[in-house]
């Protein structure tokens, strides 16, 4: 009895979540000078099949260079809106990693904005 391999296609992701740096990102003086910690969570769409079957890291995507990349774009130049940060994170990892989609969430943890209660955000899903 041999053992048949699951369809191609189906629903798979790649998830990371919390995926933190400290960034300058902001439109107020204040964000751009003091900065914030942000979080990003990616979830990629893309066939585990492959990676399922073989065990082998080559056969997938790897998730430590993904954060790596988010943490390296989120840190590297300075935007005015999470829209925009998000923008490039979906374009980089769309361009940079076999992947059918990329859904990216953006959070600013800590901004210095007087009298916000609460954690701004933007998520933003992209295809090929």
């Amino acid at each position: 009895m041999s053992a048949n391999p699951p369809p191609r296609g189906g629903s798979d992701t790649i998830f990371l979540e919390n995926v933190r740096f400290f960034g300058h990102h902001g439109v107020t003086k204040a964000q751009q000078t003091l900065g914030a910690w942000f979080a990003v969570d990616v979830t990629l769409a893309l066939d585990l099949t492959p990676g399922s079957l073989s065990d082998d890291l080559g056969a997938t995507v790897d998730y430590g260079l993904v954060a790596r990349r988010i943490v390296e774009i989120g840190t590297k130049d300075r935007v005015n809106l999470l829209e925009r940060l998000a923008g490039l994170l979906a374009d980089a990892i769309l361009r940079e990693f076999p992947v059918r989609e990329a859904r990216i969430r953006v959070r600013k943890l800590t901004p210095p904005m007087e009298g916000l209660h609460g954690t701004p955000g933007v998520e933003i899903t992209r295809k090929r």
